[in-house]
């Protein structure tokens, strides 16, 4: 994890309004973008290439980034790449050709796009990327990271296992939902996750398989762990969509999830806090998919080349069953 360049960088938890408050950098030379009125009508326009819509939770991610981006009267240029990189790439050449004034997105995975950021950067257009990371030696390819600290995710996630299991000697045997290959969530929340996990011998991952941060997939993996292990203690999901597909398959086989297989989720969506309220999921680590009106404030800044954190993160909680009732009426996604 250290050689990643955004995971040496140690920041404060941030919000919008607190952005001004940090040590900035200014634009690096050749990269202050254009003149924040890129479009016929003068608005800022923003280029944004999103992953897809694999889960509730990038469905409520999208909706965030729009509502903004009209709140804040940017004229915001979106393409859906259905989880496939080489989409993505095609979209940002698309919005480089376009001269849009700054380009945003969410990559699919973490390598492999050091040549379409050396473009955007020779033409002058910073660069946010928004909750997924780039694996790249070259930090000055984009301006500023905009999302959660997946590593912690998954290290909250580990604490609370731990914590659950403190009383027994094991083993413990734990079964884990990757999300997709090859992305920085997948492998932080798996690396930060086994960090704590592998402090005490009694814990066992018995099986680790991508999900594809889909329902159907999870359910499909899940089915799959079922037939060939017969004492599992413990799912970990790396996202809510695939716990509950997971859930379908434990109940499917005669198992009470939360119960006879302890369910740890991460995301929050409405879906999981009512599996909470049901027993069903026994704790979820938050990751906030509101980032739109902090992505629309990162914009306007670069734009103007003004100088923003290197990192900026959201802040989120960790919510077990006992708190789930409370805090469902008021998750907006």
């Amino acid at each position: 994890m250290a050689h990643r360049a955004l995971r040496v960088i140690t920041a404060a938890v941030l919000t919008a309004g607190a952005l001004t408050a940090c040590t900035t950098e200014p634009a690096p030379a050749g990269t202050a973008g254009g003149t924040g009125k890129g479009s016929s009508s003068g608005k800022l326009v923003l280029g944004f290439a999103q992953v897809g819509a694999e889960s509730g939770w990038r469905t409520a991610n999208t909706k965030s980034v729009r509502e903004a981006a009209e709140k804040a009267g940017i004229t915001l240029k979106f393409s859906d790449a259905q989880q496939k990189q080489e989409n993505q790439i095609k979209a940002i050449r698309t919005f480089i050709q376009q001269k849009v004034d700054v380009i945003a997105f969410s990559p699919v995975v973490e390598s492999g796009w050091d040549t379409v950021l050396k473009e955007a950067k020779s033409a002058g257009i910073p660069v946010i990327l928004t909750d997924r990371a780039v694996d790249s030696q070259d930090t000055s390819l984009y301006r500023t990271f905009l999302g959660s600290d997946f590593v912690k995710e998954g290290q909250e996630a580990g604490k609370w296992l731990v914590k659950e299991y403190g009383g027994t000697s094991g083993p413990v045997n734990v079964v884990e939902l990757q999300g997709t290959t090859g992305s920085a969530p997948a492998n932080d929340r798996k690396a930060g996750f086994a960090e704590f996990v592998g402090r005490e011998s009694k814990f066992k991952i018995v099986a680790s398989q991508t999900g594809d941060f889909t329902r159907a997939k999870g359910k499909e993996v899940m089915q799959a762990f079922l037939k060939s292990h017969k004492d599992i203690d413990v799912l970990y999901a790396h996202n809510d969509d695939m716990a509950l597909g997971a859930i379908q398959a434990i109940e499917e086989a005669g198992k009470r999830p939360g119960t006879d297989i302890k369910v740890i989720s991460v995301d929050g969506i409405r879906d999981a806090f009512v599996a909470m309220r049901e027993k069903k999921i026994n704790v979820v680590v938050e990751c906030n998919p509101l980032l739109g009106d902090q992505l629309m404030e990162l914009a306007e800044k670069v734009a103007a080349g003004e100088g923003v954190p290197r990192r900026v993160e959201v802040r989120e909680g960790v919510f077990t069953q006992d708190q789930a009732a409370a805090a469902l009426p008021g998750r907006q996604y």
